[in-house]
């Protein structure tokens, strides 16, 4: 029996709200982590070879792990249960984790057993000895993978019944485990290529507990789960069907990161780490709100793919995103450098540092709205089992980002800022389209902007695609109106909290960082509400009335 349209939106606001929760504290955790790491490698060469080394565990996490688990597993299994066929659901499920567990051994083993050619791969710009620190760190992250692939496997598990809050907060065991490595690392003085070493092995570490920690949690379902190398069977078959493309897409997204890496790697020491640690905040608002609202509504828009039914749950979910989405961006535009600077500068980690990764950070803000409304786009296309239009939208996306982040990576990284005014390295016109000399990418002595290149890229790409993808879900989906509308009735409360934000800066100049997030944060927020409320905007309204009805209830 399907569910009243009442209780499965219950489900869904409530699976978000817990999704939300786990996330945040997993990403509460990942920031204390950042903050220590760069603490301790600053965005030296031992935090670049780290960052690289990085590259190979999330790509195979991404491809095999929780995106592409989440698109073809989820709805095939959540229908199953749905059905009342929980013994063909426990076979499917055990099926497809020994079919993950034979495949990511043997991709752990191959990627151990050629580190280096994959190190100068991800890498051509490195110098030898950082190259060989890369391919050292990659040995050990590879080891890795499958832990975190059957974490993935345990999260669709756990969301197909409704089990969300557990599988979303793991991660702060896999955080914490490298948390206390730092702190032996700060404790010790260690020195940086020491440390890295440590933090990758905590890595390792935190991917075992992890998994540990969410299988506990499977095996208390109702559900049993029968491991079986059961491939042919005709649910397996589905999944497999869907995760091709789901991989696909899933691959081009990690071909991207990979050509970010290797372009990251011919510019300044340092940009490399700068794109990830802008990464860590630019990700949080997304996995916080979209992620955690697109999550939650995949089960429930699977249970049910009517065009009605499902054109009104996008909206919602559109709605929502925008909102928060929009109001992420203005304050990290406009204090990012401080947000940056009270949480990572410190040790290593100094003022430059936090220029180049504030800038970066605001240059990928500005596609924090598109990414967040096309994650909802994504998990109604993979509830009505259409996989191959997210894997085109994902190709498109890659191809313009790395077109506009080649036409602008070069010259930005000419520019640097010097006593806080923007010059320029002296050299050609033609010079502008190619890399600094190695002498200037090896020790430079002020920011340069070269990441920021890369950043606008991504955010061009990101309103491209989530306009392929509207046009796309609007033949399957009843719509009440584009997905820039709800942008659009935003921008006068959007705009409203820049200009108070800019100001509330202006005013704080000399202030430190703390005051100025402390006042700034808080009065674009204020505004950001208080400008929507006026406009009708439905998801303020709930959160004011929301508020109220928890000071009264304190009363």
């Amino acid at each position: 029996m399907e569910p009243s349209k009442e209780s499965s939106a219950i489900s869904g606001n409530g699976g978000a709200k817990k999704i939300g929760t786990g996330i945040l504290l997993s990403r509460l955790a990942g920031l204390l982590r950042e903050s220590l790491l760069r603490s301790v490698l600053g965005l030296g060469p031992a935090a670049d070879a780290f960052t690289a080394a990085l590259r190979i565990p999330n790509l195979l996490q991404n491809l095999l792990g929780e995106g592409s688990l989440s698109s073809s597993f989820i709805p095939v299994y959540s229908k199953l249960l749905s059905e009342g066929k929980e013994k063909e659901a426990g076979n499917t499920a055990g099926a497809v984790a020994s079919l993950l567990i034979a495949f990511t051994g043997a991709l752990t083993l191959v990627g151990i057993l050629i580190a280096r050619p994959i190190a100068k791969l991800l890498t051509p710009g490195f110098s030898s000895d950082k190259l060989d620190l890369t391919a050292d760190l990659i040995k050990i992250t590879t080891a890795g993978i499958g832990f975190l692939v059957l974490a993935a496997w345990c999260l669709g598990v756990l969301n197909s019944h409704r089990k969300f809050f557990l599988s979303y907060v793991a991660p702060v065991i896999w955080n914490a485990a490298q948390i206390v490595i730092l702190f032996i690392a700060i404790s010790k003085d260690w020195d940086p290529v020491k440390a890295a070493r440590a933090a990758a092995w905590g890595l390792l570490i935190g991917g075992i507990l992890q998994l540990l920690f969410q299988f506990f949690g499977v095996s208390k379902l109702r559900t049993k789960i029968s491991f079986s190398f059961s491939w042919k069977n005709e649910h397996v078959r589905e999944i497999i069907k869907r995760f091709n493309p789901t991989i696909l897409s899933r691959g081009v997204v990690q071909i991207s990161a990979y050509f970010d890496l290797v372009l990251a790697s011919l510019l300044v020491t340092g940009a490399v780490a700068a794109l990830m640690s802008a990464q860590v905040l630019y990700i949080l608002p997304i996995s916080l709100f979209a992620m955690s609202i697109a999550a939650a509504e995949l089960p429930e828009m699977s249970r049910n793919t009517d065009g009605k039914h499902l054109g009104n749950r996008l909206n919602q979910g559109i709605k929502q995103t925008s909102f928060l989405m929009l109001l992420t961006s203005v304050i990290y535009v406009t204090t990012g450098d401080q947000i940056i600077g009270v949480i990572f500068q410190w040790g290593s980690f100094d003022r430059d540092d936090s220029i180049v990764v504030a800038a970066t950070l605001a240059a990928y803000s500005l596609g924090i709205p598109a990414i967040g409304v096309s994650r909802i786009y994504q998990s109604a296309l993979y509830a009505t089992g259409d996989t191959k239009t997210p894997a085109f939208s994902a190709t498109l996306r890659v191809i313009i980002s790395l077109i506009f982040g080649l036409l602008l990576m070069f010259p930005l990284d000419r520019l640097f800022i010097s006593n806080s005014a923007l010059e320029k390295v002296p050299g050609s016109i033609a010079g502008d389209w190619g890399p600094l000399s190695q002498s200037l990418r090896s020790l430079p002595e002020n920011p340069h902007l070269g990441a920021v290149g890369l950043a606008i890229g991504s955010a061009i790409a990101a309103w491209a695609e989530m306009l392929f993808l509207a046009r796309k879900t609007n033949q399957k989906a009843t719509l009440e109106s584009s997905p820039c509308s709800p942008m659009v009735k935003l921008l006068p409360a959007t705009f409203s909290a820049l200009m108070i934000s800019i100001i509330a800066r202006w005013l704080l100049s000399d202030a430190n960082a703390i005051i100025n997030c402390l006042v700034c944060i808080p009065a674009a927020t204020l505004t950001y509400i208080a400008v929507s409320n006026k406009n009708g905007v439905r998801e303020s309204l709930v959160l004011i009335e929301g508020t109220k009805r928890k000071l009264q209830n304190l009363k």
